[in-house]
């Protein structure tokens, strides 16, 4: 057995044995040989197609600590939840610690105690942060959500322009981007402005046979609404995507006054009562989320049955 097939040995055993998945998927094997190998790759895969896989596994395969940039600070502790259930040694540094907390976990990162560590771009851009990156051992750095670096976007996020200084301060760590929103253009911006001219690519198929797309003529929305999720969708999972917010919270108040469960969700929400819904969201069934545009990235929740446009 040479070693590139060693390598592929050892990540179906960490599929099979850490995450508990009997054969990767698609291109997930492609994927995690080329970065475990030390390349640069642009992933572009349609939700639910397996993108965390991609980074977390080569992260194990080679020596040091895997670094996820993501711009879901809310959701860091539900990822860091999941890895440690299956026995990763994972962790994040984010706003929402303190600066105990966080030079705790720099100890970690420094003493390579850990697998892999989630920071938001921010924190990532900070000199303390770099400068901790730069005196520890760094398995690859993962760009997750990676269409925030696209200016023509509503998810951009000026701090993703700046992840080109992974490339300028630490040329021989592998960088993986990865997204399921890109169009040619946005690849092409994401490749540009993170400096992956020279990465392979990889993109995967967007067609889901099991989603569909219903249009119909506004009449009385909210009547429409509550017809909608009693005949079709009685007890589902689902989200309500408003424009504004007090329409979000209207809707909310509707729905729980209807006999079906709502959670109100948008940025002009307190910080905390906004991730203890969105918390409940995730962990409980037979919730309806309604919610303005700010909700929905990097949400992994597998029984989401419908999505309503009022």
């Amino acid at each position: 057995m040479n070693q590139d097939q060693d390598l592929q040995a050892q990540a179906l055993h960490q599929l099979q044995t850490v995450f508990g998945y009997p054969a990767f998927r698609g291109q997930q094997a492609d994927i995690v040989d080329h970065v475990a190998n030390g390349g640069d790759a642009l992933v572009l895969m349609p939700t639910g197609g397996g993108k965390s896989l991609c980074y977390q596994i080569p992260a194990l395969l080679r020596d040091g600590v895997g670094v996820v940039v993501s711009p879901l600070i809310a959701l860091m502790q539900d990822q860091v939840d999941a890895l440690a259930e299956v026995g990763v040694r994972a962790a994040f540094l984010n706003s929402t610690q303190t600066y105990e907390e966080a030079s705790r976990i720099e100890r970690l990162v420094r003493t390579g105690q850990i697998d892999l560590v989630y920071v938001a771009p921010e924190r990532l851009m900070t000199q303390r942060c770099l400068d901790l990156f730069q005196a520890s051992k760094i398995a690859l750095f993962a760009i997750d959500e990676a269409h925030c670096v696209s200016q023509w976007g509503h998810d951009f996020r000026p701090e993703y322009i700046k992840l080109s200084v992974l490339h300028e301060q630490f040329p021989d760590v592998p960088r993986i981007a990865l997204t399921a929103t890109a169009d040619p253009q946005t690849r092409a911006e994401i490749a540009m402005r993170l400096q992956l001219a020279d990465a392979r690519q990889f993109v995967s198929s967007f067609d889901r046979p099991n989603i569909r797309y219903q249009i119909v003529e506004k009449g009385t929305g909210r009547k429409q609404l509550l017809d909608f999720i009693s005949a079709e969708h009685s007890g589902d999972c689902g989200i309500v995507y408003c424009l504004s917010r007090k329409k979000v919270e209207e809707t909310a108040v509707f729905l729980n006054e209807n006999g079906i469960r709502a959670l109100p969700y948008h940025a002009g929400m307190d910080y905390a009562k906004r991730s203890a819904n969105q918390a409940r969201f995730l962990r409980e069934e037979n919730i309806v989320m309604t919610a303005t545009i700010a909700f929905g990235m990097g949400i992994d929740k597998p029984d989401v049955r419908f999505v309503a446009h009022l």
